[in-house]
């Protein structure tokens, strides 16, 4: 009885100071529970023998993938456009919907084949660097397929530079070091006269054969609508925007 009445006779502030102690104390024992249960698990020690890729292809692999995402995000900014109910074009949009699609493919393609090979096990958080649209509007349906024959010859030059680097990785530019400080040997991976056969054929094989064959297509689809609009205007464009539908 007498604890109840002192209990009682407590002021709500020193009550508060009681019932907050009581939940850190019951914390802090979960928390240690929790470390105990906790897997620390270590590092495998496996060689890097097998780890072959030389620094310059890597970086350009790295970039390309990033070329992948912002032409994506360049096709849907574009699909966006034309799907507005101001221009209205469903053909175009969902033709540049899937061209956004097949680039994000090729990055998802490029990010597969780099873990293949053993790499992009670290800086994994500096790898996509916030891709953003090159354009967000367009005047018309042929200045959109023009900015995507540019784009994709843009992707294609820049595979096109990661095979001669990969072939020959001491052609590639060495960034200015404004440090004066002694480059450690351990920091240039591996040879670099090292010619990468396998990525240079997969490249060429898996990359620039779509590429070559997508900026074929962009080029007829451009000298069509041209022609269309040139001898019916706008109605042109309506008719061509049709075609895509299927």
């Amino acid at each position: 009885m007498r604890r109840e009445t002192l209990l009682f006779k407590m002021s709500p502030l020193f009550a508060s100071v009681v019932v907050l102690a009581a939940v850190a104390l019951t914390t802090n024992g979960v928390s240690a529970n929790n470390e105990k249960l906790h897997c620390n698990l270590r590092t495998a020690n496996i060689s890097k023998e097998w780890v072959t890729m030389v620094d310059p292809c890597v970086k350009a692999m790295r970039d390309q993938i990033n070329t992948e995402l912002t032409a994506s995000m360049t096709y849907l900014a574009m699909a966006a456009h034309f799907s507005t109910d101001s221009v209205n074009r469903p053909g175009f949009a969902a033709h540049f919907f899937k061209s956004a699609d097949e680039e994000r493919e090729h990055a998802i393609k490029l990010i597969e084949y780099m873990l293949m090979r053993g790499e992009l096990t670290k800086d994994i958080g500096e790898l996509i660097r916030n891709p953003v649209p090159v354009e967000t509007a367009w005047t018309s349906g042929v200045a959109a397929l023009k900015h995507a024959l540019e784009l994709e010859t843009s992707v294609t030059n820049s595979i096109r530079s990661i095979v001669a680097v990969c072939e020959d990785p001491s052609s590639a530019k060495e960034p200015k070091d404004s440090s004066n400080e002694p480059k450690d040997p351990k920091d240039s991976k591996k040879s670099s006269d090292f010619n990468d056969y396998h990525l240079v054929d997969y490249l060429t094989g898996e990359f620039l054969d779509e590429q070559y064959k997508g900026q074929r297509e962009l080029a007829g689809m451009i000298s069509t609508l041209d022609k269309m609009m040139r001898s019916h205007g706008a109605i042109g464009e309506f008719l061509y925007d049709k075609k895509l539908m299927g």
